[in-house]
């Protein structure tokens, strides 16, 4: 990797292995060009919307409960999601590996230990979601979990040359209890081979909800046929999964900073928000479509 690439993925955390991943996450087109739901979106906007600026990526946001047993403890931009139970926490997400602390902060603001986090989940193998697996797991000792999909990718994810760790592999559909929690992991790949979108059950004012943690479903600047096939598989699967409570892996995504705002002076918890379980997922198909459709153009 040449210097001026490596400055590019050190900005980014992304330790990389090549340079197409640097240029999908940190140089995204400005077209295509799709509108949905009135708004305006191109590959570099989502891209924009999504990361913030590299300040946002490390800025904590208030730790907070969303619903139920589910707490947010990351930071303006990159989600992490804590989930407590009688048997230990779970945590989905360690973000960067600067941010652990952060994220420790968070935790412990909640008058929770950090040393409770017994499962570390992740929701795909990108640096901005799961470079700080292994700090993580020295801190904690939580149990690894990760899709088998994404264990190559991960192998190459060493921050300071740290090996990832890995403690069990599962595969779609594949469950993970702690404490009488269980979520359910349901391959969704395209972004990265081994993407997970995980659901659980969260039971508040006696009422049970189901609560999506959607994976990203962004698509890169090329589509070979089989990220094709692995899109199309996914778009379908999130379009079938119910859904009561959407979140991911940015806050944009789910329109955190509105509903955070919204929960101070609301009797009723934005957080539940069946209208919008769709949105991201619709976003993004849309946009898939666009760049196949632009990819298919250029190449008659």
């Amino acid at each position: 990797m040449n210097t001026s690439w490596s400055r590019v993925c050190a900005c980014f955390g992304a330790l990389a292995a090549n340079h197409s991943f640097c240029i999908a996450q940190t140089n995204a087109p400005d077209h295509p060009s799709i509108t949905v739901e009135g708004r305006t979106y191109t590959p570099r906007s989502i891209l924009a919307r999504n990361m913030g600026s590299l300040e946002e990526q490390s800025t904590q946001f208030p730790p907070h409960k969303i619903i139920g047993n589910v707490y947010y403890v990351g930071t303006k931009t990159l989600s992490s999601f804590l989930i407590v139970t009688p048997g230990g926490n779970v945590l989905i997400d360690s973000t960067y590996e600067r941010n652990v602390p952060i994220i420790r902060k968070s935790v412990e603001l909640l008058g929770l230990k950090f040393s409770d986090i017994k499962i570390l989940l992740g929701n795909h193998a990108h640096g901005d979601h799961m470079e700080g697996d292994a700090m993580m797991k020295e801190l904690t000792g939580a149990q690894v979990i990760v899709m088998s999909e994404d264990v190559p990718a991960l192998k190459e994810m060493q921050p300071g040359g740290k090996k990832h760790p890995i403690d069990r592999v599962i595969q779609d559909g594949d469950t993970v209890e702690l404490g009488g929690t269980v979520l359910v992991a349901h391959l969704t790949a395209g972004h990265t081979r081994g993407a997970t979108t995980w659901t659980l059950k969260a039971t508040e004012g006696g009422q049970t909800h189901d609560v999506v943690f959607f994976s990203s479903l962004r698509s890169p600047a090329q589509l070979t046929p089989p990220v094709i096939e692995e899109f199309s598989r996914s778009f379908e699967v999130v379009s079938q999964l119910p859904c009561d409570v959407p979140l991911g892996d940015h806050p944009a995504q789910f329109g955190m900073l509105e509903k955070y705002a919204k929960s101070k002076s609301s009797a009723l918890n934005p957080y539940i928000d069946v209208a919008g379980c769709g949105l991201g997922a619709k976003i993004e198909e849309a946009m898939f479509h666009a760049i196949l459709q632009e990819q298919e153009k250029a190449a008659r």
